[in-house]
C-alpha cells in the first residue's frame, strides 16, 4: 500500500521497510501493520488533539511530570508550546508504560521505538500467522473464562504494583495472543500514586473484567476486587502473590458523632489563628 505521510520519516530513516496494510483506526491512533527487516511490526500513529475522540486526557494526566517549569506553565496556559508538550506528554505516557510493565511481567507488546507521533511496536500474533483477535472477538467457554479474568486480575495486579493503572481496560483493548490475553492502548495510564481519580478507574478498569467474563461466567458479577485490591495497596500489603477473593469486609464500625465534630472545630480555630497570624505581619 501508499505509505501514509506520517510514516514516512520512519521509511526515510530505515526503521520501516515497508507498510503492509491498515490494522485498525481508533479513537486516538491509527495502526499499521509494516515490516521491519525481516520482522513484521506494527506503527501506531497518533492523533493530534483536534482529532482524537478521547475526551477526558485532563483526568488521565494529573499527576504526569513534566521536565521543568516552563512547560508545566505553558500547559497549564494552554499555549501553543504547551499543547505541543501536552502531546509529547500523552504520547510518551504509553512508552514508557509499556517499558515499564514489561520489566514488571505485565504481558504487553514490546515498544521499539517512538518519533515524530509515531510508536513502533511488536505486532502480537495468534500463533497462527495471523494478527490476535480482540478478546471481544472471542467466543469463550465459562472455564476460560475463568482463567482469562484470574490471569488479567494478576495483572492488573502487577501493574498497580508498578505504580500504573490502565485507565481504559475492557475487552476493546485485551488482545488474545499465542500464549494467552496481552494488554494494549496504554496512552491514558495512570500513575496510582499521583492521580486523585486513581481508584475510581482502578474500579472501573476492574469492574469492566467482571462484567465481560461475567457474560461466560456469571458468578464474577457479584465479586468486587477493585476495592479489595486498592484496599490492600493502600494498606501496603498487595504484593503480585496475594491471593484475592473478590469479597471485601465493609467497616460497620459506629461513628463517634462527638469526636469527630470535635476534631472539625479544632481544625476551624487551627485556621482562624493561621490566618490571625497572617494579617498581623
Amino acid at each position: 500500500m501508499k505509505v501514509p505521510k506520517r510514516l514516512e520519516p520512519l521509511v526515510e530513516e530505515g526503521l520501516v521497510d515497508e507498510v503492509i496494510s491498515q490494522l485498525m483506526s481508533g479513537k486516538e491512533a491509527t495502526v499499521y501493520v509494516v515490516r521491519s527487516g525481516d520482522e513484521i511490526r506494527c506503527a501506531k500513529v497518533y492523533k493530534d488533539a483536534k482529532q482524537r475522540s478521547f475526551k477526558q486526557a485532563v483526568s488521565y494526566t494529573e499527576g504526569r511530570k513534566v521536565k521543568n517549569s516552563r512547560q508545566a506553565r505553558a500547559m497549564e496556559k494552554g499555549t501553543r508550546y504547551g499543547r505541543q508538550m501536552q502531546e509529547e506528554l500523552w504520547q510518551n505516557a504509553e512508552v514508557d508504560a509499556l517499558f515499564r510493565l514489561a520489566s514488571a511481567g505485565v504481558r504487553v507488546p514490546q515498544p521499539f521505538i517512538c518519533t515524530d507521533g509515531v510508536l513502533l511496536m511488536e505486532l502480537v500474533g495468534d500463533g497462527e500467522g495471523n494478527v490476535a483477535p480482540r478478546l471481544n472477538d472471542v467466543e469463550l467457554t465459562h472455564e476460560l473464562a475463568i482463567q482469562y479474568h484470574a490471569f488479567l486480575l494478576n495483572q492488573v495486579v502487577r501493574m498497580l504494583c508498578a505504580g500504573i493503572i490502565h485507565g481504559d481496560l475492557s475487552e476493546f483493548n485485551i488482545l488474545l495472543g499465542a500464549n494467552g490475553p496481552v494488554i494494549i492502548d496504554l496512552p491514558q495510564a495512570v500513575d496510582a500514586a499521583g492521580n486523585n481519580e486513581a481508584a475510581a478507574m482502578l474500579y472501573r478498569d476492574v469492574r469492566n473484567l467482571a462484567v465481560y467474563f461475567g457474560q461466560f461466567a456469571p458468578e464474577l458479577l457479584t465479586t468486587d476486587y477493585g476495592k479489595e485490591i486498592w484496599q490492600l495497596y493502600e494498606a501496603g500489603t498487595l504484593t503480585v502473590e496475594t491471593e484475592l477473593t473478590g469479597q471485601i469486609e465493609e467497616d460497620t464500625t459506629p461513628v463517634d458523632m462527638e469526636d469527630l465534630m470535635g476534631e472539625i472545630e479544632a481544625s476551624r480555630r487551627e485556621e482562624e489563628e493561621r490566618l490571625r497570624r497572617l494579617q498581623e505581619r
